[in-house]
């Protein structure tokens, strides 16, 4: 009995130590942006000094780092963007879309979609999922991958500059997907944002049958075996009454959208309503799978819903039914 009572407190001891372990485990300071290709774009020449064009100003306001964290213990890569101005800001996780190379992040997405949201006054940080980039592991679409996103909860503990009790998500396509899962698997999200995001993976397939042939087939275990059940498990329109009703979701999508259509956020925001969850649906007319030809409405909005309900944290609107 004293051997196993020594056991116990073994076990105890390693697994506290394991907890306080810092999650991210490498963190690199991106100093010299005149190596990228599209460094020519971001600058102009003023009396033979080169400064930024007035709408990259802002990164000399941001730090970006490449990071490498331990998601259920495999070494996983992404991005981090922080301001530079010292304070407390909210966190705002962002899921990328695409898969394995296609739409991984670069240092330009750090550049032009969340740097503008870092100086914006948040902290944002980003997962490349597992096996991307150099990671471990192999990813699912939506399979133990949420579990990339998810775990980033943890990550952002030990990142002093985020205020933890503020957290939003903002994905884009299959990072729309990916934040509908994780928003049934923690309660720690504030406000989500999902843009083009893929709601009926059945629908997708009709649209696209590449998806299921060079996609699903081949990064979801046991496809062919398990076809239906799995691509039910990453269709938000089967399980919208397992989202929180106190976390307020902006639905993004532009009515040209061929990789996604249009129908996907539309009929989950029936489902949504059926479910009484807070949502606001904006259709872009003839925007495209990014919405490319509203780009200044589309950041305006994202900014928008992030300071209403992270920053300021205002009521949550009055799902009931009501009014004269």
């Amino acid at each position: 009995m004293k051997y196993f009572k020594y056991l116990l407190l073994l076990l105890f001891l390693n697994n506290c130590q394991a907890q306080q372990q810092p999650l991210i485990i490498e963190q690199q300071l991106i100093t010299d942006l005149s190596k990228l290709p599209i460094y020519t774009k971001l600058i102009k020449e003023v009396n033979g000094i080169i400064t930024w064009k007035e709408k990259y100003n802002y990164l000399d306001n941001i730090n970006m780092y490449v990071i490498t964290y331990l998601s259920d213990g495999l070494k996983v890569k992404g991005y981090l963007i922080k301001p530079k101005k010292e304070g407390k800001y909210p966190c705002i996780i962002y899921n990328r879309g695409g898969n394995r190379n296609f739409g991984s992040l670069k240092i330009a997405h750090g550049i032009f979609t969340l740097g503008r949201l870092a100086n914006e006054g948040y902290v944002i940080i980003a997962s490349q999922y597992r096996g991307n980039a150099g990671g471990e592991g192999k990813e699912e679409f939506g399979g133990k991958d949420v579990n990339d996103i998810i775990n980033l909860v943890d990550v952002i503990k030990n990142i002093p500059e985020v205020d933890t009790t503020k957290i939003g998500m903002y994905g884009w396509s299959r990072g729309g997907m990916m934040t509908y899962l994780a928003l049934t698997k923690t309660n720690k999200i504030k406000a989500a944002v999902v843009g083009g995001a893929l709601s009926n993976a059945f629908e997708n397939i009709k649209d696209r049958p590449d998806m299921e042939t060079k996609v699903y087939s081949e990064l979801i275990p046991n496809y062919w075996e398990n076809r239906d059940v799995e691509l039910k498990k990453r269709s938000a329109i089967y399980f919208a009454d397992k989202f929180p009703k106190n976390v307020p979701i902006l639905i993004l999508h532009g009515n040209s959208d061929w990789r996604v259509k249009p129908e996907q956020s539309l009929t989950l925001a029936l489902e949504l309503e059926k479910h009484r969850i807070p949502y606001r649906l904006i259709m872009f007319e003839g925007g495209d799978h990014g919405i490319s030809e509203h780009r200044v409405a589309v950041d305006k909005q994202v900014f928008d819903w992030f300071d209403k309900y992270l920053k300021k944290g205002e009521a949550l609107p009055n799902m009931e039914y009501h009014g004269r």
